[in-house]
């Protein structure tokens, strides 16, 4: 009898159930969680080790800026959408040069902007579902 992970179920119904704002505040959780993961490679004895802690890590935080990437929407998302989809392009093109080069520099630089677009992006979806102080104040929309 094969016993399922419950933490690995309860991952996968929850992208699967997930709205729309939310899966994107779960990818920019899990780049930023790789990308830490890999930074432990530069404190391992072991090269081949970690080598292999830096280069996976990486690949899957790679993997979800092109997931994040795709999923724009240019025409709607106007200028906003483009400046995002430089970015995601740019940090792309970091962490390939960190991994290559095996240097921390593009990672860290990577989790750093990526942490800034987490927590603007929990943000937006705090105000949307009324946790949070609203963007504009009743008062006003009233006048």
């Amino acid at each position: 009898m094969i016993t399922s992970n419950p933490w690995k179920s309860y991952k996968q119904i929850a992208t699967q159930t997930a709205p729309p704002g939310q899966l994107v505040l779960m990818l920019y959780e899990g780049a930023i969680r790789f990308l830490e993961q890999s930074l432990t490679g530069f404190d391992m004895d072991d090269p081949a080790e970690a080598n292999q802690t830096i280069n996976n890590n990486v690949l899957r935080a790679q993997d979800i800026l092109t997931e994040l990437n795709f999923s724009l929407n240019v025409e709607l998302g106007g200028e906003l959408a483009m400046t995002l989809r430089r970015l995601y392009e740019y940090l792309d093109r970091r962490l390939v040069d960190s991994n290559i080069n095996k240097t921390p520099e593009g990672i860290k630089e990577t989790i750093s902007r990526l942490s800034v677009l987490r927590d603007a992006w929990k943000t937006m979806l705090q105000q949307q579902s009324g946790q949070g102080t609203p963007l504009i104040r009743q008062e006003l929309v009233a006048a």
